[in-house]
């Protein structure tokens, strides 16, 4: 265990394996998270998931509502480094420029490209073949910083939003555990990003989270799986949302509108898509529970939905 002082920012559930990663390794003297939220029908104030795992250990936990104007208790536990992952605020300069080993970001993806907050959705969505993290160095923009190491993974058509986010959460702890001692003595890599391949991946939006049938199928595979299961994809169905969650692509022509209900199988909901059939396998009504859409069917009568077209 090395005796260098770590504070570490994060909020989230990603952020949780690299700070018990962390703890298990270094002297974790602070942690900086975001200010606790109600959550549920019944609007309960709840620790974030990084302060839960810092009140375990008996960590002092900072959550600052504007970091930018409340960062001096931080400085003052006089730390070695800084290690931030989804922490959702941007870091100011003062903060940057206070660790004499600097601030280091556990990002998940591949710089340069999808810089922001939404990185792995994004990445699903798009249909890109791979994604990975990247430990970078951090500076006054957001993302922009030097890469110090980086570690690929696959997305396969069986992954979703929930999936490669698990995985992404592990790869980036243990490539920070892996990275962390070239950063301590001083020869770790820093290689400034190539700013002519920078794209951006900016929170969800609500309208991006609707699905628009005619696009291709693939596209509409794609969104669902990268929405999926937070904050889930949507359609309107009879005038009320529907949440989808997964779906499969049937290989099947499809002779009606966009978004039709043509077809009803054993595992799901047949839908026209731009250039082909969608079958819908996991879904929420209105109103109801998740359910599949297998137990969705067996409570309606299907030939009443033959015909009815997503909106």
């Amino acid at each position: 265990m090395d005796n260098i002082k770590v504070v570490f920012m994060g909020t989230p559930d990603f952020s949780v394996s690299v700070l018990e990663g962390l703890i298990e390794n270094y002297d974790v003297v602070g942690v900086v998270s975001q200010p606790d939220k109600k959550i549920g029908r019944h609007q309960v104030l709840t620790n974030t998931p990084v302060k839960a795992v810092a009140l375990e250990h008996n960590i002092k936990v900072f959550q600052p509502v504007n970091i930018k104007e409340d960062y001096e208790g931080i400085l003052a536990l006089n730390p070695d480094i800084i290690i931030t992952c989804a922490y959702g605020q941007i870091i100011p300069k003062e903060i940057l420029d206070y660790p004499r080993l600097g601030c280091v970001n556990v990002h998940a993806s591949l710089l340069p490209k999808y810089r922001g907050g939404a990185p792995i959705h994004k990445s699903i969505i798009n249909g890109d073949e791979k994604t990975g993290v990247t430990i970078m160095y951090m500076d006054v923009k957001m993302d922009s910083g030097d890469i110090i190491s980086q570690e690929e993974t696959t997305i396969t058509d069986q992954d979703n939003l929930e999936t490669v986010h698990d995985r992404l959460s592990i790869i980036g702890r243990d490539l920070l555990l892996k990275t962390l001692p070239s950063i301590i003595d001083g020869t770790n890599d820093r290689i400034p990003q190539d700013v002519s391949k920078v794209t951006y991946a900016y929170n969800i939006k609500r309208e991006e989270e609707h699905i628009d049938f005619s696009m291709s199928v693939r596209e509409v595979f794609n969104l669902i799986r990268g929405l999926s299961p937070v904050p889930g994809a949507n359609a309107i169905l009879d005038d009320k949302e529907m949440k989808i969650y997964a779906s499969i692509i049937s290989g099947n022509k499809c002779s009606g509108k966009p978004g039709e209900i043509t077809n009803t199988y054993k595992n799901g909901i047949g839908v026209c898509c731009g250039d082909g059939e969608i079958i819908l396998t996991d879904i929420k009504p209105f109103g109801k529970k998740r359910m599949s859409a297998a137990s969705y069917l067996n409570g309606i009568d299907k030939s009443s939905i033959i015909g009815k077209e997503f909106k």
